[in-house]
């Protein structure tokens, strides 16, 4: 019996494989089965960090609006609850980008929240 090579699909999904493992290191840039082991690992790794990356930047521009209104002499807390009540509907990287670039006008939100 000849033996089967499965033709072009099978070829095709090997390159697709192999095209994404491009940059590796080693055998995991040539041999198909570590590529696919390899590939599949960061296709998870990367699934799971977009979804972190969100939840960093909040931690983060939480952290810079706190930051930023104890310099102005108010709690981050006070701060979110008065802009709330004060109906202004800023969120918060717009936030954080405002206390680094525009301290005067952060400056005025807080007195705006905390009145």
């Amino acid at each position: 019996m000849p033996r089967v090579t499965r033709g072009f699909k099978a070829r095709r999904r090997r390159k697709k494989i192999l095209k994404m493992a491009s940059g590796y290191v080693g055998g995991r840039h040539r041999l198909f089965k570590t590529a696919t082991e390899a590939v599949d690992r960061a296709l998870s790794y990367a699934y799971r960090d977009r979804r972190t990356k969100k939840r960093d930047f909040r931690r983060l521009w939480i952290a810079r609006i706190s930051a930023a209104a104890k310099m102005n002499g108010i709690s981050y807390s006070k701060l979110m609850g008065g802009l709330k009540k004060a109906d202004i509907e800023l969120d918060r990287k717009v936030l954080s980008n405002m206390a680094i670039l525009d301290p005067n006008a952060f400056a005025e939100l807080v007195k705006v929240a905390s009145a």
